[in-house]
């Protein structure tokens, strides 16, 4: 039972037919000996470009692993289970796979395994069994990536030569079937107007994540179709999928407001992934077979959706730290609550922490609630320059700091195993660009594609240590709308649908400017928010004029 196999290539085919003679091979740097896998271009250590292929035991440790219940894949009938597994010559060299002759009940993070291979048409498949009677391995310590960041190279604040200036949604919900460029640009004008603006003021425009997003139902056509719709001829543009998270594009609005080129940009972000199928889906390669770096080491096993990506994290964070599943649950219900709140959530229906258990499992540890919800929706939200807030119709919310820095390998599976990976950068580089600290936040926006996500913002911003958010989220009043950390108060992206990091940002300026209603945090004057969910991320201070 396998996936849509690899497409062999000059560069990857040592890798996937050495199971040809049953030893594994890893990329080996024949400069310093460093191992890398997946394979790459240079060495990451002494930057060589001389490799060759190395044997190596076929011995190693799971490090995280989940239990998939979830038909993600027409050939692969659930449940099925997916491992990470750290080499015994170097547990940083990770590959992801499946557990075989191993009932699910014993598949656990620290099992000690062998691979075996099997060989489908002219690809040999590395899986791994456990090793019998071998004793229960010791996890690694993490890597301390703190020592990588970078401390300010002046006291120059890009952040307070702007505002956010106007902020406008577009209908949002499951299966709307409508035009995705429509919701735009519904949310574009509703910002424009939300600000004082007239069209022509318009002088910027940048998105997350552009035209190529249109193909999965995570854009609608970028900058040119907006454009093209709208007919605004800005000064200056940006659109792509490679910035700090999907706020990137904000960040790169208010770069460009900085630098002058621009007064006002408007920043959109629209979905329509739970109405794609209806509207053609997506055509797969005509072999059948899939390549890169990202889905190759994947697809084979099954491994096809984030939730199983990060739910292999999560187990290793349970294992690490002897957290439960309760303590997910309790950020599920919290979402849920908050979103009853929302007029314009998805689900608001309450559900309780005996209700979070008893729903489905879709891959260990994650449930249903655990998931956030596809929906349709477009959000947008202007940049504009500071010294335009005295004329604006509604009052601006300024941005204390932004947090950028990468300093986690971009990987999932080969850097951070113990939280969600490519946050640590951005919240640690957040507090290095601001005198406020923790002290001083008084709700939180933070992202949430799964409840894990929230619990890996909370111990990497610092408002607790790694492994102590079970404590400090406790049951649950801490993160409630009256707690001393309100989280997600329009529900998040578990409840009130995955307008996939644009929401957070808009919830927060209704937040500072006091126009929440019903599930407005008292006097809220700082928030920090962030974005992302692995591609790297961003993390952001916000503030109110008050603050």
């Amino acid at each position: 039972m396998h996936g849509p196999l690899p497409r062999l290539t000059p560069e990857n085919k040592d890798f996937w037919t050495c199971g040809a003679d049953n030893e594994l091979r890893i990329q080996r740097c024949t400069s310093c000996g460093t191992l890398r896998h997946p394979q790459g271009p240079r060495c990451r250590e002494c930057r060589s470009a001389e490799f060759d292929y190395a044997a190596v035991s076929g011995r190693g440790t799971v490090l995280g692993v989940t239990i998939n219940a979830q038909q993600w894949l027409p050939d692969m009938t659930p449940p099925y289970v997916i491992c990470i597994v750290g080499l015994e010559e170097d547990p940083r060299v990770r590959i992801t796979s499946n557990l075989i002759e191993c009932d699910l009940d014993a598949a656990h993070v620290g099992l000690a395994v062998e691979v075996v291979f099997s060989q489908i048409d002219d690809v040999w498949l590395p899986y791994f069994r456990p090793i019998p009677h071998a004793a229960p391995q010791q996890l690694p310590a993490e890597d301390a990536y703190e020592v990588y960041l970078r401390t300010p190279v002046s006291s120059k604040r890009f952040e307070h030569d702007v505002v956010l200036s106007g902020l406008g949604y577009s209908e949002i919900g499951r299966r709307l079937n409508r035009d995705p460029l429509s919701l735009t640009a519904d949310a574009a004008l509703a910002a424009i107007a939300d600000a004082g603006l007239r069209p022509e003021d318009i002088d910027g425009l940048a998105t997350y994540p552009g035209a190529g997003g249109y193909a999965h139902g995570f854009s609608e056509g970028g900058v040119a179709a907006l454009e093209e719709a709208l007919r605004l001829r800005p000064t200056w543009h940006a659109g792509g999928d490679e910035t700090p998270g999907q706020a990137g594009a904000i960040v790169a609005a208010m770069l460009a407001v900085s630098a002058g080129l621009c007064r006002h940009v408007l920043c959109f972000r629209t979905v329509w992934e739970s109405s794609f199928p209806l509207r053609g889906g997506a055509v797969p390669a005509a072999d059948g077979r899939v390549s890169g770096a990202f889905l190759e080491y994947r697809a084979p096993f099954g491994a096809m959706s984030a939730a199983n990506w990060i739910g292999m994290n999560a187990s290793n964070y349970m294992a690490r730290y002897g957290a439960s599943r309760e303590v997910l649950g309790r950020i599920a219900v919290n979402a849920r609550t908050n979103a009853g709140r929302n007029d314009r959530a998805i689900y608001r229906d309450p559900f309780t922490l005996d209700d979070y258990f008893d729903a489905r499992i879709v891959t260990t540890p994650f449930g249903l609630y655990d998931c956030d919800v596809p929906c349709d929706g477009a959000i947008a939200i202007i940049v504009s320059a500071a010294e335009t807030a005295k004329d604006l119709a509604i009052k601006p919310v300024y941005v204390e700091a932004v947090g950028t820095q990468i300093i986690e390998p971009i990987s999932w599976d080969q850097g951070t195993l113990s939280h969600e990976p490519q946050l640590l950068g951005p919240a640690r580089h957040l507090w290095s660009r601001t005198h406020l600290t923790h002290d001083d936040v008084d709700l939180a926006l933070l992202y949430d594609g799964f409840s894990f996500n929230c619990l890996s913002w909370i111990e990497s911003l610092g408002f607790c240590g790694f492994g102590e958010a079970t404590d400090f989220i406790g049951d649950g009043t801490t993160i409630a709308l009256d707690g001393s950390l309100p989280l997600n108060p329009h529900g998040g992206q578990l409840s009130g649908g995955r307008t996939h990091g644009f929401g957070f940002l808009a919830e927060a300026m209704e937040q500072l400017r006091g126009t929440a209603g019903v599930r407005q945090v008292k006097n809220a004057k700082v928030a920090v928010a962030s974005t992302g969910g692995g591609v790297p991320s961003s993390a952001w201070l916000l503030r109110s004029q008050e603050a």
